[in-house]
């Protein structure tokens, strides 16, 4: 039988997201009220591998104060990497040469030998995935779904996910002034990586005319069709959402670069489609990438309560004395999903999904 729960650790894997912060003060709260420490690793495990590189330890003690009016800050108190995953953990040997280690073993024993019962392990589909490897080495993990693109699988909603759809929505309404004042075709790329929740939600909601996402393959000639429709019906301006991920029939995904220690790093898509809407149509047109600016500022009502009532349900679960799961949103409740069906494949939005059928409906194209 497991030991009675004492001590917990908390760590911010992957990107930085609206709400983490929510999500800290909710664990560390819980956790206080029911007699528990509570620490925080910093960046991601990096704590843990290089505390020297941290001012005042890699692991840090939470408490009432250091958790105090954070609910509505962006980012992360204990910072974040999307660096450094501990199953292929960057190493150089001797010589110079770069080669990848599986480092979990040092996780457990780190936590075994701090006395640290759990870990609460806030990410995306990446750090789910390290977070069931520990839960399958022994280590008590229960994970919160931490992802502005919405791509983790057995959840409604990832919390993150309300802030930059929010905002990517206001940047394509006030894009969408200086395009009609210009007569331009103004070209949006946002990010979602293999996923178009945010292009689809963000373009429909700001009644955008082309929105192209990765779950449905482009045609050119399908973009341009749509750009000359409504100049024949004079509209001589057109917006065009893209995600990052989204390719042309017969195409491929963009990538910016590859490192060793890296997911692709995807891009490039808005430039391309804006160089072809211009060379095909002969129409002005400009790109705004909105990129990182989806990732920071304070979250919304909505991000801040789901991201309380996860970091609240996480601890309830500890208690009950669950592991191996991820809190997961099904309206009206938050329950708990075994991490080997969240890791089994990526949220992607569903093409006969009442969305996709409302933007048809509404005349939105999606160039395929």
């Amino acid at each position: 039988m497991s030991r009675p729960i004492k001590k917990i650790a908390i760590n911010t894997g992957g990107g930085d997201a609206p709400g983490l912060n929510a999500v800290i003060r909710a664990v560390v709260l819980s956790a206080l009220n029911r007699g528990w420490e509570c620490y925080g690793i910093r960046e991601g495990f990096r704590g843990i591998f290089e505390p020297k590189f941290f001012p005042g330890g890699g692991v840090i003690p939470l408490t009432r104060e250091s958790v105090n009016n954070i609910t509505h800050l962006g980012g992360t108190i204990l910072g974040a990497t999307n660096r450094g995953n501990p199953l292929e953990y960057p190493m150089t040997d001797a010589s110079g040469n770069s080669y990848k280690k599986d480092r979990t073993d040092e996780i457990i024993s780190f936590f075994e030998q701090e006395g640290l019962d759990a870990l609460i392990a806030l990410g995306g589909d990446g750090s789910m995935g390290i977070a069931n490897a520990l839960s399958k080495k022994g280590l008590r993990v229960i994970g919160i779904p931490k992802t502005i693109d919405n791509d983790l699988n057995h959840t409604v909603i990832t919390f993150g996910f309300d802030t930059a759809v929010s905002f990517a929505t206001e940047c394509i309404d006030r894009l969408k002034s200086t395009a009609q004042s210009h007569n331009r075709v103004i070209v949006v790329e946002v990010m979602g990586r293999y996923a178009g929740w945010i292009a689809l939600n963000s373009g429909i909601s700001a009644d955008a005319h082309v929105i192209l996402i990765p779950e449905i393959p482009y045609s050119w000639e399908k973009i341009v069709a749509k750009i000359q429709e409504r100049e024949e019906n004079g509209k001589r301006y057109s917006i065009v959402v893209v995600a990052e991920g989204a390719f042309p029939q017969g195409g491929s995904v963009s990538v910016v670069e590859k490192k060793l220690d890296q997911e692709a790093r995807l891009g490039g898509v808005g430039e391309r489609v804006t160089k072809e809407i211009e060379a095909r149509t002969g129409k002005e047109a400009r790109l705004v990438v909105l990129g990182h600016l989806l990732r920071g500022g304070s979250p919304t009502t909505f991000d801040r309560l789901i991201s309380l009532r996860f970091g609240a349900a996480a601890i309830r679960a500890l208690e009950e004395g669950k592991t191996g799961v991820m809190v997961a949103l099904d309206p009206p409740k938050v329950k708990c999903v075994p991490l080997d069906l969240v890791t089994e494949r990526n949220k992607q939005v569903p093409l006969d999904g009442d969305s996709i059928m409302t933007a048809r409906d509404l005349g939105i194209s999606f160039a395929d």
